[in-house]
């Protein structure tokens, strides 16, 4: 297990601003005249093949938390993003959590939905194709195999992503999190952060504080200058998904 010190290791995101995993930031007055977004990066619906979250639950619990923004990243589908949308227009960031042949990779404010499978760079030709923002989800986690990208596959394709998720919240090893913000760090690449929420518990477990922005290119100026705020969500999240798995599989979905 991971002691208490460890887990508070200081970090840095993209403009130098340090921030401690487990502990809620407030910034200086300085630093807050302009209002800044909540932004969950991270999250799935009933639609993934491991959640059971409704729409619904989603809005509620984006409301409850401050959340202004959430990212609907399914698993190879994005579904799920129109149920959400219905009940909050502006809420909803169009993404995907894409599983390609080496790993996975997410795509925010997408248009078209890109099947799993695929080549990691064919996918991420597709993503460009529709001028998506792409991003590299727990890119070292040592724990998701077949999911995380691993250093090799991802080195193969860093000068093709926009940002690598430097702190996930299911993530179980803060030195994955601390591998990925190394090479985002050394790479000059934007930093991302997300709860990988599989439950609405979960929802804002990790969030970005961004500037506001309205499309791609925006949104790609607003992580330049974002903070990263949240800690990690701790093993016993993993649960929600397996129920889901189980749950799913007897009903036959």
């Amino acid at each position: 297990m991971r002691s208490a010190s460890h887990l508070a290791r200081l970090h840095k995101n993209a403009i130098g601003i340090r921030i401690t995993p487990g502990v809620r930031r407030t910034f200086p007055t300085a630093m807050t005249n302009t209002h800044l977004w909540r932004v969950e990066l991270h999250c799935h619906t009933r639609a993934s093949f491991d959640s059971l979250t409704t729409p619904e639950a989603i809005v509620a619990a984006c409301r409850q938390r401050g959340i202004d923004r959430i990212a609907i990243t399914d698993h190879n589908t994005m579904a799920g993003i129109a149920a959400v949308q219905a009940l909050a227009p502006d809420l909803v960031i169009p993404a995907e959590e894409i599983k390609t042949e080496e790993g996975e990779v997410i795509g925010w404010f997408m248009t078209e939905e890109i099947p799993r499978g695929l080549p990691l760079q064919e996918t991420i030709a597709r993503l460009k194709a529709q001028g998506a923002v792409i991003g590299v989800p727990h890119p070292l986690d040592s724990l998701r195999m077949g999911s995380a990208l691993g250093r090799e596959s991802l080195m193969t394709v860093i000068e093709q992503v926009d940002a690598l998720e430097a702190l996930n919240a299911r993530c179980l090893r803060q030195s994955d999190n601390d591998g990925a913000l190394k090479i985002a760090e050394s790479h000059g690449k934007l930093m991302t952060a997300g709860s990988d929420a599989h439950a609405a518990k979960e929802i804002g477990t990790a969030v970005m504080l961004m500037p506001p922005f309205h499309d791609a290119g925006s949104f790609r100026q607003s992580l330049a200058s974002a903070r990263i705020e949240g800690h990690l969500s701790g093993g016993h999240v993993r649960l929600y998904s397996t129920w889901a798995k189980i749950y799913k599989k007897i009903l036959g979905k």
